[in-house]
């Protein structure tokens, strides 16, 4: 089912109202939807390299939009619709972890998943139940979510689709670099701060809020 899900979904790239539909995707990706943008976004910045920062823009845009509603999911919907989705989503067990995550590095977690392949949509929702100040969350968001959609649509305007067959290739390690490059930093102090590591651990063990 996932993988008719994905099909039909990069089907929309050739579709006369693409931008509508990537859009749509990321908004609905960073809240319930288990396909990322990122595959659609790379077949359309293939199709017109020239327009790649714009696809780029918009899917940022409608994912910091998409976080938000999660964020509202969360904050409001917990009980009768954010539970819901998490369990369907496989990731319920991931969902005290993302809490403890959160209340203990607040922004930082947000920024880190909304750049890397940590289910950006898990810590929206979490952030909303645990009521994280909006203001950081958005700014969180839109530096996480903006640093890995523009990097796409600025190496596809610049290098056109020979890029295309390296972040295919390796996606993953993409992305999480860009992850350690602008979190690292982040991390060593607080680790040199004392209590880093040991709240790692306790968060890598949390099963209950």
């Amino acid at each position: 089912m996932l993988r008719r899900l994905y099909d039909w979904t990069m089907a929309k790239a050739a579709h006369p109202h693409a931008e509508w539909w990537l859009a749509v995707f990321a908004f609905m990706e960073s809240s319930f939807f288990p396909i990322p943008p990122h595959p659609l976004l790379g077949l359309m910045c293939l199709a017109e390299p020239s327009k790649a920062i714009r696809f780029a823009l918009i899917t940022t845009v409608s994912s910091v939009l998409g976080g938000l509603f999660g964020y509202a999911i969360g904050f409001f919907l917990y009980e009768s619709v954010g539970a819901a989705i998490i369990a369907a989503l496989g990731l319920s067990e991931s969902f005290p972890k993302a809490a403890c995550y959160l209340n203990t590095y607040d922004w930082q977690a947000i920024l880190l998943g909304g750049m890397t392949p940590i289910p950006y949509k898990l810590l929206t929702i979490t952030a909303g139940f645990a009521g994280m100040a909006m203001a950081p969350f958005i700014l969180a968001s839109i530096a996480g979510r903006g640093l890995i959609f523009m990097a796409v649509g600025i190496l596809f305007r610049i290098f056109g689709a020979p890029i295309k067959a390296i972040i295919d290739k390796h996606f993953a390690m993409v992305t999480t670099l860009f992850g350690v490059l602008f979190v690292g930093g982040i991390a060593a102090a607080a680790l040199l701060g004392g209590g880093g590591e040991g709240a790692q651990h306790a968060c890598e063990a949390a099963t209950a809020l």
